[in-house]
């Protein structure tokens, strides 16, 4: 039985800030019921050793001078074994892994992860008291590069698989950080994690891994180019032979309308009355006007630029007046944030905006919602319009990434095929985006040709067991 560690820096339902959390929670569970000796790793904040019980301390491991202890649960819900690793910069920290309150990064970030990353090569390389040792490390993003590159010197490594779930996020710190890191002095260089007089932990892991993945495989070519590439278009060419796009897919047992208990109304793809019910409980509960004769447009998911706020706001009154109805739900940068506030204050009743991260409230909105807004500036690979499939909620998207890769656009020749599930756009403009949206809307008033859609696109397979093999191929389990 092949031995793997999964290292990540939050895993659903334990702690989540992203899609990273979705991946790990899910992922992990799927190798081990096939067959996969699995261990979990993440850091022991203080938000899960809250609501937890106390769990058992399994070693304690001197990490460049600093000693940690190993505490060992269950992932809520699965058979995954999960060590935690406890110290004062995770466990007796409050709030947001990454941020402070004022969104600012914890200015120890670089001392934070790099903790986090020496735990997880020492466990790989087998110096700790554990009577376990990975036959692969799976590391992902920027949090976990440097444990890869730590392995280098160790003659009896495991294989190494390095995720990016966004190149956006680097992981980069100036010189002196890496001088305080007391990081070996050979990684500063340009072909290890040197990158423009900065250090880049996520560089430790395209660099050194056996296998570099990304979320999706329209990613995979994206980033090998710029812009996609960020400055590192170069390396990732370089290493294009090492470098796989697999499908992120979604945990079917949380996903599923027809047994979600987060939803006043379940239903499937046979009997859709129970999606109207929902649409019009949260229409009540947000202050809506009751209308099922108008679609329902919902937007879940952090308020910045990524996710295609440019693209929307100088439309929404367009769309609202088409019309329709919007609900936001999110939090993200202020002056988005105020934005949206301002547009749904003049139009009460045909918009809501909720400043929240709120997992059930993001159920009931995919359940809810006749069609899902995601206009991505760029996307690795993207959840929600997989979750909005799922749901009958058709999304509407801007042609990149995994976007790219799992929504088929209603065009002419798809919608007589019969193999459209969505509406996608590529330029990257207000006016292609609110011209999509009215294609979207146009479309929902046939009623037959709409549920039609919402069949096919229920019927879609996005569960994790086609990507699990792909990785257990990596593995070579």
């Amino acid at each position: 039985m092949a031995r793997l560690l999964f290292a990540a820096s939050e895993a659903f339902p334990l702690i989540k800030t992203g899609g990273l959390a979705d991946v790990a929670g899910a992922l992990p569970e799927v190798l081990g019921r096939k067959g996969m000796d699995v261990r979990l790793l993440l850091p022991g904040y203080r938000h899960i050793l809250q609501r937890i019980e106390p769990p058992a301390a399994v070693a304690e491991v001197e990490l460049a001078g600093t000693r940690v202890r190993i505490l060992e649960t269950l992932l809520p819900g699965t058979g995954v074994q999960t060590w935690l690793l406890e110290h004062p910069l995770f466990s007796e920290r409050p709030g947001n892994p990454y941020y402070d309150d004022q969104l600012v990064s914890w200015a120890d970030n670089a001392e934070r992860f790099l903790l986090f990353s020496r735990l997880a090569a020492a466990i790989s390389s087998g110096d700790t008291p554990l009577a376990w040792r990975p036959d692969v490390l799976h590391c992902n993003d920027w949090h976990t590069g440097p444990a890869i590159a730590l392995l280098q010197p160790v003659q009896q490594r495991p294989r190494t698989v390095f995720t990016v779930h966004s190149l956006a996020h680097m992981g980069m710190f100036d010189r002196g950080t890496f001088e305080r890191l007391h990081l070996p002095e050979q990684l500063w260089h340009p072909d290890a994690m040197e990158f423009y007089h900065n250090v880049c932990f996520i560089k430790g892991g395209l660099v050194y891994a056996d296998w570099i993945t990304t979320v999706s495989p329209t990613y995979a070519e994206e980033i090998c180019h710029a812009p996609g590439g960020l400055g590192l278009e170069g390396l990732l060419q370089h290493r294009r032979d090492r470098l796989v796009g697999i499908l992120n897919g979604i945990d079917h047992a949380v996903w599923d309308p027809a047994t979600d208990q987060l939803l006043e109304y379940q239903y499937s793809e046979a009997s859709l009355e129970g999606k109207h019910h929902n649409k019009a409980a949260l229409q009540q509960v947000l202050g809506l006007h009751c209308r099922s004769d108008l679609p329902l447009l919902g937007f879940v998911g952090r308020l910045t630029e990524q996710k295609g706020l440019e693209l929307l706001l100088p439309v929404l009154d367009e769309i609202l007046d088409l019309p329709a109805q919007v609900v936001i739900l999110g939090t993200g940068e202020p002056a988005y944030e105020g934005a949206l506030q301002a547009i749904a204050a003049r139009r009460p009743g045909s918009m809501a905006v909720l400043l929240a991260y709120d997992e059930a409230l993001a159920h009931r909105i995919e359940a809810a919602a006749d069609i899902f807004l995601m206009p991505s500036m760029f996307e690795p690979c993207g959840l929600n319009q997989l979750y909005s499939l799922r749901y009958g909620t058709l999304p509407v998207v801007r042609a990149v990434g995994g976007l790219a890769d799992t929504v088929v656009d209603a065009s002419p020749h798809n919608l007589e095929a019969g193999t459209a599930t969505g509406f996608a756009f590529r330029e990257a403009s207000a006016g292609t985006l609110l011209e999509t949206v009215r294609r979207a809307t146009t479309l929902w008033y046939d009623r037959a040709l709409w549920e039609s859609l919402q069949r096919t696109a229920m019927q879609q397979d996005f569960s994790w067991e086609k990507s699990a093999e792909r990785y257990m191929e990596l593995y070579g389990a």
